[in-house]
């Protein structure tokens, strides 16, 4: 008890380190972060509200839109599918290789985007390993929508797989094999019993997979072509802008960025807190 109350006391007798630390947090994240944010805001906003609108309406900005939601909704349900699929192959079976296989998991995670793009021209590019059969298919992936997607897929890998083995490896698989025992199917387990208890932890994975998606510049911009109105997602048609001195118009798609990411921070938040509540619901009820 005496060691509790001496911990205690040390604790409250460190306010000035914490003021110290919260001030600097504090500091640290204006000046990164919500300042520069501000300063997208502004420079959008710089040249009046209709120049602002028009920057945003234009059909090549509405293209490129348009093509980063595609690739970010079809890199959320690759993932989503290809997560669940890993989450339940190395946390309910143990096999020579699994360690490997979460090891290569995270590859996208330690490659560079550019590098990544780059391996996709040449596996898929015209002169590539399999470019001559894709041409003789009619089939182009470089250049072209397939190839956005698949860069996109390839760097948003990890994150729907890296938040649900960590809580399907601590739920075990025991709820799983009492329904087989009971006759239910492999669907019926899935649907019924492991989705509901994953749900939260599969919900921000998929967030994460998204903002990741819809920011993603390197590999895109190499399998692209940056080809206006056809491959240039969002970050590609801010770079563009800028390097063409529309700098208003840069700042103000950038802002379009920006929202969604901040759309994507209060999504996240939201399912942070349904998760606690949860959590505190389910150990209540355990008491």
């Amino acid at each position: 008890m005496r060691q509790t109350q001496d911990k205690y006391e040390a604790v409250q007798e460190s306010k000035w380190v914490r003021i110290v630390l919260i001030l600097f947090s504090v500091a640290f994240l204006g000046i990164f972060l919500v300042l520069p944010l501000g300063i997208v805001f502004e420079h959008a906003f710089s040249e009046g509200l209709r120049a602002y609108w028009r920057a945003i309406t234009d059909p090549l900005t509405l293209s490129a839109v348009q093509l980063t939601l595609i690739a970010s909704l079809s890199a959320v349900a690759c993932n989503a599918l290809f997560g669940i699929a890993l989450a339940w192959l190395v946390t309910h079976f143990r096999f020579r290789g699994r360690q490997l296989l979460m090891t290569m998991m995270d590859i996208p995670l330690a490659v560079s985007p550019v590098v990544a793009g780059m391996v996709f021209v040449l596996l898929l590019g015209r002169y590539g390993w399999l470019g001559p059969w894709l041409e003789a298919w009619n089939v182009q992936v470089i250049f072209a929508t397939p190839g956005i997607i698949l860069c996109t897929v390839f760097v948003t890998v990890p994150f729907v797989a890296r938040e649900l083995i960590p809580m399907m490896e601590e739920r075990g698989p025991q709820e799983e094999e009492a329904a087989f025992v009971l006759g239910a199917s492999g669907w019926q387990t899935l649907r019924l019993v492991t989705l509901p208890a994953i749900k939260w932890a599969l919900l921000y994975g998929l967030v994460l997979c998204n903002a990741r998606a819809m920011g993603e510049f390197g590999a895109v911009s190499v399998v692209s072509g940056h080809i206006r109105g056809l491959t240039n997602t969002l970050p590609l048609h801010i770079e563009i802008l800028y390097n063409e001195y529309e700098f208003a118009a840069a700042f103000a798609v950038s802002s379009l960025l920006a929202l969604l990411a901040l759309a994507t921070l209060g999504i996240k938040r939201i399912i942070e807190l349904r998760q606690q509540r949860t959590t505190e619901r389910e150990d209540l009820g355990s008491v």
